[in-house]
């Protein structure tokens, strides 16, 4: 198969997730060094594709971007071709199907096969160009690392390295005058970020989306390590924990998205909260927010991003389109985009088990999760 193949594309949709470029890096330079295929990209996502609007990729442009966060190919979370907002003729917009504007983009550009880099959204398209005929491989995105079909995604390891770093700044000064500081991490339905971030930086309390928390079960962990002789407490929260009662808090609505909630605030309601009933504490409240998407990626996740990328150009050589990229164990492997989407419309992301064994091991050493 690989031989038919002489033209790919690459596009990354979604937000931005460290190791991005890494795995853009790859599958450019083994997609020409090794099979002599030509390789472009288009920009801003599927909206690149909409406007057959792309770029050269070789192994010269790419070479330097190995460690850098972001893409080189630019993105956007808002550009569904089977959904996607248009001129109506009378200077309003209309959503319309424009899907087989794309298709044909591909056919002009002499595209054989379409490489998407992306999470749930982004390969829901990916799952329909499929349906009507596109070659496409998937190659999962999620800085959340919540995808089932995928024992850990590129970027979660630079995501968590730097929310540990901020947890580990936010110690000394938290410990030098005695404050309680709540944190917000990125982590909307799964609290894996907020979980091994606040491990790694011995946050006292974490806030996870998985385990439901009361303001007072925080205080009596807080009230504890005071009495442990620990008068200062990090709180470690992932930006789509919730309270008791079902509580969330909601930083805006983004009408035109897909996804169009947007968690942002929860660390400071928090600290507001407790502030009331911990009186002998100031309380704080920083959110590091985007920042722990950029800047340049960890070693491992840049080993992991070529495994990544070298694992979608031999499916590319091998014919097996249709498919995303995974790694179970140690190996890597493939699942159908089916599969994937099917696994994420029915809601089965990859969670943190509140019974599981990183969940006991925290509470082992004292870790609070506000939940009793």
């Amino acid at each position: 198969m690989g031989s038919t193949v002489k033209k790919i594309a690459l596009l990354s949709g979604g937000g931005d997730c460290p190791g991005l470029n890494a795995v853009i890096r790859t599958i450019t330079k083994t997609a020409i060094s090794k099979y002599g295929y030509e390789v472009i990209g288009f920009v801003y996502g599927y909206r690149g594709l909409y406007h057959n609007n792309y770029v050269e990729l070789t192994e010269e442009s790419v070479e330097d971007i190995y460690k850098e966060g972001g893409t080189i190919l630019y993105s956007s979370n808002k550009d569904n071709l089977f959904d996607y907002l248009v001129d109506d003729g009378h200077g309003g917009k209309v959503k319309k199907d424009v899907s087989d504007v794309a298709v044909e983009n591909l056919k002009k550009d002499g595209v054989d096969v379409l490489v998407i880099l992306g999470g749930d959204g982004t390969l829901t398209s990916a799952r329909d160009f499929s349906r009507k005929g596109v070659n496409v491989i998937g190659v999962p995105k999620t800085m959340d690392n919540d995808l089932a079909s995928t024992d850990v995604t590129y970027g979660f390891i630079s995501a968590m390295s730097v929310g540990t770093e901020f947890i580990d700044r936010l110690q000394t000064t938290a410990k030098s005058h005695h404050r309680v500081i709540c944190c917000e991490l990125m982590g909307r339905d799964a609290g894996w970020i907020t979980l091994y971030a606040g491990l790694a930086g011995n946050a006292g309390v974490c806030l996870i989306p998985e385990i439901p928390f009361t303001i007072e079960n925080i205080a009596k962990a807080i009230k504890k390590r005071d009495e442990m002789g620990l008068p200062y407490t990090v709180v470690a929260v992932a930006e789509g924990a919730k309270y008791a009662d079902g509580t969330k808090v909601i930083g805006k609505i983004v009408e035109d998205s897909p996804d169009p909630v947007r968690y942002s605030g929860l660390a400071a309601k928090v600290a507001d909260d407790l502030e009331k009933v911990i009186p002998n504490h100031e309380v704080r409240s920083v959110n590091p927010g985007h920042i722990i998407r950029g800047g340049d990626i960890t070693a491992y996740d840049r080993i992991l991003s070529i495994r990544y990328g070298v694992a979608a150009v031999e499916l590319i050589n091998e014919g097996k389109f249709g498919n995303v990229v995974t790694i179970n164990g140690d190996k890597m492997g493939y699942t159908s985009l089916e599969e994937v989407i099917g696994a994420a419309k029915i809601g089965q992301q990859k969670h943190v088990d509140p019974n599981g064994e990183l969940v006991k091991a925290a509470k082992a050493i004292g870790v609070s999760f506000g939940d009793e």
